[in-house]
């Protein structure tokens, strides 16, 4: 049940937004909170419920990062509080999500929840503060809500009063200017057998284009190439991305390279419920960073805060000396790696508008308060039954101040398989932000010219 408390806060706020445009931010007024009597990104910054204060993130000097990029665990020193499992998570219902209630009656003797002592450890540059306070005034929702406007960089609705904001917040979420990463997906079979899958990612928002362009790059988020590096009957295939604000108006451009036919073509597929790539049909397009993508095919009802048990501080799973095998387990990942917390969350419902398509007929959305990362998802089927539970395993990569994931996992309650994302375990490297890269670099032509194969 949501607290009363946290619908009754948002209930008021909306009802003061009302004075300024529903499309166009708040007052200036309420946006000189940020940074006062709210987080800079607008979560409750005193303590407030079972939730401690905010306290600006990880002190400097907390954690440590090797000469390959690999971050040490600032709370390795912790101990569970307690252990939530099959056979006392009903004593925790209130702050549990229907998906993990579902994954406990499933797995009653595997899957379970270490809980530690919460901490509110994110933050992001004083840049993206900075731009978070304008955005609160300025951005606005366009066409029913399926882009935005008015918006370069930050969180753009810090004090959402629409739940389609709050989906927009996790979509634009800061990740870095630019990043590139080598990471495995998996898609265990029910025994827990597996290949590994291999991709380079690399992202580059707009802003950060060495000759970005204003008016050129005015509708683009961000631009996304993803090679497939292994295993061998895949190497070569190359995904390139330039995701729109405003997909309705302009569609997502999406490119594949294909290494056995050294051809590129337009692929519209990667979109919504079009398959995500070499995920084996347990992963949709837009289910990749728990939601990428436009919002338009679905009503969203915004139901206010709660406090909910997600992961957070996931360093563990980002531990060098883990091996895959250590983490993928059959059903499930291995639960004893993961770390849960009591933190504040959003509950957003996506219900599927009449008359449009997508295998999933709703979704049940938790995203965090102190990141507007999503990092509980439930799934519905068109018949109503829950079928797909996502959860994001939340870390702070506190060199950088970016908040991001150790890894997501996407659990099919039907099949009994799941789908891993993110792991780097067994990569030499860790990620490498803060790279140059031009128009020129994201174009068709430049992924024609870098097939290998």
């Amino acid at each position: 049940m949501l607290n009363k408390q946290y619908k009754v806060w948002s209930a008021a706020f909306a009802l003061s937004a009302m004075m300024s445009s529903a499309q166009a931010g708040v007052s200036p007024e309420q946006a000189a909170k940020l940074g006062t009597e709210f987080t800079p990104v607008g979560a409750v910054k005193e303590a407030q419920g079972n939730i401690p204060a905010w306290l600006g993130g990880i002190p400097e000097g907390s954690g440590s990062v090797d000469a390959n990029g690999k971050m040490a665990d600032p709370f390795a020193a912790d101990k569970p509080k307690f252990v939530i499992t099959g056979a006392n998570y009903k004593e925790y219902a209130a702050n549990l999500t229907d998906g993990q209630k579902a994954m406990f009656a499933k797995y009653p003797d595997t899957y379970r929840m270490p809980v530690y002592e919460t901490r509110r450890s994110a933050a992001y540059p004083q840049e993206v503060y900075d731009a978070t306070k304008k955005n609160a005034v300025e951005s606005e929702l366009l066409n029913n809500g399926n882009g935005i406007s008015n918006f370069e960089q930050g969180v753009a609705f810090p004090f959402p009063q629409t739940g389609v904001e709050v989906i927009w917040n996790h979509v634009t979420r800061y990740r870095g200017g630019s990043v590139n990463r080598v990471i495995g997906q998996v898609t265990p079979q029910v025994n827990g057998d597996y290949t590994v899958v291999r991709f380079k990612d690399e992202f580059t928002f707009r802003n950060k284009l060495t000759d970005y362009d204003s008016e050129k790059d005015n509708n683009v988020l961000f631009y996304f190439k993803q090679d497939v590096l292994s295993p061998a009957r895949l190497a070569g295939n190359v995904l390139l991305v330039h995701e729109t604000l405003d997909q309705v108006k302009e569609p997502r451009k999406a490119w594949v390279y294909n290494a056995g036919q050294r051809r590129v073509r337009r692929a519209p597929q990667v979109a919504y419920d079009g398959p995500g790539t070499a995920s084996d049909g347990l992963r949709t397009a837009d289910n990749f960073d728990m939601f990428n993508g436009s919002p338009d095919r679905y009503d969203w009802e915004l139901d206010g805060k709660m406090e909910i048990y997600i992961p957070y501080n996931s360093y563990k799973l980002k531990d060098n000396d883990l091996k895959y095998d250590d983490i993928i387990k059959a059903g499930h990942i291995n639960q004893d790696l993961t770390r849960y917390e009591l933190h504040r969350v959003w509950k957003v419902t996506g219900t599927l508008k009449e008359g449009s398509r997508h295998v999933y007929a709703k979704r049940v959305f938790y995203i965090d308060e102190d990141t507007w990362q999503a990092t509980e998802i439930d799934h519905y089927d068109g018949r109503g039954e829950l079928w797909r539970v996502a959860e994001s395993h939340n870390v702070y990569y506190y060199d950088q101040k970016v908040p991001w994931y150790a890894i997501e996992t996407l659990y099919d309650l039907n099949s009994g398989r799941y789908l891993a994302l993110g792991l780097d375990n067994e990569e030499k490297g860790g990620y490498e932000y803060n790279f140059e890269r031009t128009y020129s670099d994201y174009t068709p032509a430049a992924l024609r010219r870098g097939g290998v194969r």
